[in-house]
């Protein structure tokens, strides 16, 4: 009973963990190095919108953390040099399991936004889809520190 309860406590710590690893690729999140910085505004018009996947992210959080989980179920399997191999074993599947986990636990939805900019020229932005953009529609592109985001004029 006592093996099955610090199972389960690790992998709710698990989730916990893969899921603070996520950071956002929102066009409304800014991280903390991006602030304060000057940012170059273009306006333009929306010409197409394509939802997308982002991938995500794959550290080796996920993997250590899954052989960790994965260690501890095969160590209650069997006993002396059985349960050492099971733990071994367990281990090596939980460390793939982990992975896969986090990539699938951080995706996200995203927009690839085409934008004919007032210049005439063409970018296309990709970033979650956490706001709607309908072609034809007025935005601005904000561009500074290597990256992008399309935003509403409001």
């Amino acid at each position: 009973m006592l093996k099955s309860s610090s199972l389960l406590i690790t992998l709710l710590a698990v989730g916990l963990i893969l899921g603070g690893c996520a950071s956002s690729k929102s066009g409304s999140a800014y991280s903390r190095g991006q602030t304060r910085q000057e940012q170059t505004v273009r306006n333009g018009t929306v010409e197409s919108v394509r939802t997308v996947q982002i991938e995500g992210t794959k550290t080796p959080i996920g993997s250590v953390a899954g052989g960790a989980v994965g260690g501890v179920a095969g160590s209650t399997v069997g006993s002396g040099k059985g349960s050492v191999v099971a733990a071994i074993l367990g281990s090596v599947a939980g460390g793939v399991a982990g992975a896969a986990t986090e990539e699938v636990v951080t995706r996200r939805d995203g927009l690839e936004i085409m934008v004919k900019l007032d210049s005439g020229n063409t970018v296309a932005i990709t970033q979650e889809a956490d706001e709607n953009f309908s072609p034809g529609e007025r935005v601005h592109v904000l561009s500074g520190g290597g990256v992008s985001r399309v935003a509403h004029v409001k």
